[in-house]
């Protein structure tokens, strides 16, 4: 067993930056956490306003940082300002593409809009990066259908240990591991 992860909660969003609206993705994504993981782990919410550049450069602070796992939420639609994905690619050193195709899968099962997300899961260095709506249902939506895989993944990066509760998440891991 590894130390435990640190996990930083990434809201994308122009007025929860400005506080002109609450942001709801960031605790939304961290209640989800706290009831699905059972291992200490240290979690950390911050906002940023949206834009590429902006968002790459918190990105890459927060990887530095020492974050093992980052969620963030918001900046996934088709919006204009909407470049979450786009600052992800610039951080990215590795794609996991499967993330996004299986979260917007789960979430098709609840809105047909579910198609215009452009959700996805990428690493730089040993952390493991997914991007979220930025609802709170959305985002549990989405880490339903994907989570099962992260610890495994943080494994094999080198990151931090995540236990989750096998009656909510069951993680995968190969036997033995």
């Amino acid at each position: 067993m590894t130390r435990p992860a640190r996990i930083a909660i990434l809201t994308v969003s122009d007025r929860a930056a400005s506080g002109e609206y609450e942001d709801k993705g960031g605790p939304g994504a961290e209640s989800w956490l706290r009831e699905v993981i059972t291992s200490p782990v240290e979690i950390a919410r911050h906002i940023t306003p949206d834009g590429r550049e902006t968002v790459a450069a918190r990105l890459r602070d927060l990887c530095d940082g020492g974050a093992d796992l980052i969620l963030v939420t918001g900046g996934t639609g088709p919006a204009p300002r909407d470049l979450t994905p786009e600052a992800v690619s610039d951080v990215a050193e590795r794609e996991y593409p499967g993330f996004g195709e299986e979260m917007r899968r789960a979430s098709l099962g609840e809105v047909p809009t579910a198609i215009l997300s452009r959700q996805t899961a990428v690493s730089r260095g040993r952390t493991l990066i997914i991007t979220l709506p930025g609802k709170p249902s959305a985002i549990a939506t989405c880490l339903n259908a994907v989570f099962a895989a992260v610890p495994y993944c943080l494994d094999l990066l080198g990151a931090g240990w995540i236990e989750t509760d096998p009656a909510k998440i069951r993680a995968f891991r190969p036997k033995g591991k």
